[in-house]
């Protein structure tokens, strides 16, 4: 009976183990180009309501981008999924932060494609971050 015990706590133990193994949070990636610098930080990547927290710094010029429109995830079946909300700072300045929400994607990607067209910039800037299946 305590080898079955023994075994079973041993199973508990590796599940809490991969559990926090697959919780680990998504990291910052940043772009640097063109004198700005575009950090992204996906802080919720659960639940119905998915959160990216975008960091804006530049010495050179305003930063005047519509984040609803120039932000998308990109979907499993490459479908372009805008924002539902911008919770930051407005379109002014050389230093802008908020948080970008999106509905959740259904069927949750392998990987989590956040892509931001600026003005005057030929390609988006984009950022990937594996996700776990949990």
């Amino acid at each position: 009976m305590s080898r079955m015990i023994r075994a079973l706590a041993l199973l508990a133990a590796f599940g809490l183990w991969s559990a926090v193994l697959t919780a680990q949070p998504l990291k910052p990636q940043t772009s640097d180009k063109d004198a700005v610098k575009v950090k992204a930080t996906p802080v919720k990547v659960t639940g119905e309501i998915w959160e990216i927290e975008v960091v804006f710094d530049t010495h050179s010029q305003e930063l005047s981008d519509d984040l609803l429109n120039a932000a998308v995830l990109v979907a499993p079946d490459g479908t372009a999924v805008k924002p539902t909300a911008w919770n930051g700072d407005g379109p002014s300045g050389h230093h802008r932060k908020g948080a970008l929400r999106f509905k959740a994607l259904n069927p949750p990607p392998d990987v989590l494609e956040l892509r931001i067209a600026r003005p005057n910039e030929s390609r988006p800037r984009t950022f990937r971050w594996p996700m776990s299946r949990q």
